[in-house]
């Protein structure tokens, strides 16, 4: 692991305390306590995950030019997260879902900042009505695998048809039928197939493009660590979690060639 020495200077090139970034994380980092409360009210099982956990474990909070936040949960413990946080959430953060705001089309949820505006380099915000600073909140799926790559294919051509449009008010009519004949049709039979077939493999919810498998006896029953001097859910081995989604997690990328998940931002008090 990094010495102190090494984490300072990280720090110092990266986030260092008043940059834009820095502003950002700590951003993000209210809407994470904000979800954590209303988990813990909740009784509602989530735990840090990807470049988050690995900032959690290697750097006892952010990785130094992370700059977003995500969380994983099982699906039925996201469906009831996504019945309480509208009532929930103070004034200045927005849960963010298809139902909430009706150009949204991705398979998950973010909560929003409202004291803040940013856009991701891919454009795909470009409709949407928050376009705050965000933590993506991801649901987890027991399922064949051979199922969610089905899902991925089902789903992943409205990424296409938004990315390419030249007429986004045509274009995005087209992204909600395909959204709505995957969640009400496909996703169910999905499901279904599932269910019966005994799925114990969990990986990323149907549609999402991630699909490297995570395993129960790794996750549950949930530990806890410290990021950004908070303690949060992580899961139980998070070692080997982690070394199966991203082999070395230890060893740092290259520094010059990081890809920033942010293209503009503006944060306000």
């Amino acid at each position: 692991m990094l010495s102190s020495d090494d984490q300072a200077l990280l720090r110092r090139r990266f986030n260092p305390d008043g940059s834009v970034l820095r502003r950002q994380q700590l951003r993000m980092l209210e809407l994470l306590v904000a979800v954590d409360d209303i988990c813990r009210r909740h009784d509602i099982r989530y735990w840090l995950s990807s470049g988050t956990l690995i900032g959690a474990v290697r750097h006892d909070g952010f990785i130094p030019w992370d700059d977003d936040l995500d969380i994983e949960m099982l699906r039925d413990d996201y469906l009831r997260l996504l019945d309480v946080l509208p009532r929930e959430l103070p004034d200045t953060m927005a849960l963010q879902t298809e139902q909430t705001d009706s150009n949204y089309f991705l398979p998950y949820a973010k909560v929003r900042d409202r004291r803040s505006l940013m856009s991701e380099p891919n454009n795909y915000d470009r409709a949407w009505k928050e376009q705050g600073i965000f933590i993506d909140i991801l649901p987890m799926e027991r399922q064949r695998m051979c199922l969610h790559l089905l899902s991925e294919k089902t789903f992943g051509h409205l990424y296409k048809i938004w990315r390419t449009s030249t007429d986004d008010a045509s274009a995005i009519r087209r992204v909600r039928r395909i959204f709505r004949l995957n969640t009400k049709v496909i996703f169910p039979m999905l499901r279904l197939l599932n269910s019966l077939s005994g799925a114990h493999i969990i990986t990323s919810g149907l549609g999402l493009p991630y699909h490297k498998p995570r395993y129960e006896d790794d996750i549950f029953p949930l530990s806890s660590h410290v990021f950004e001097g908070l303690q949060f859910p992580v899961p139980r081995d998070t070692d080997h979690h982690l070394r199966c989604l991203f082999g070395d997690y230890t060893q740092l990328p290259d520094l010059d060639r990081l890809a920033p998940h942010t293209a503009h931002i503006e944060i306000w008090q």
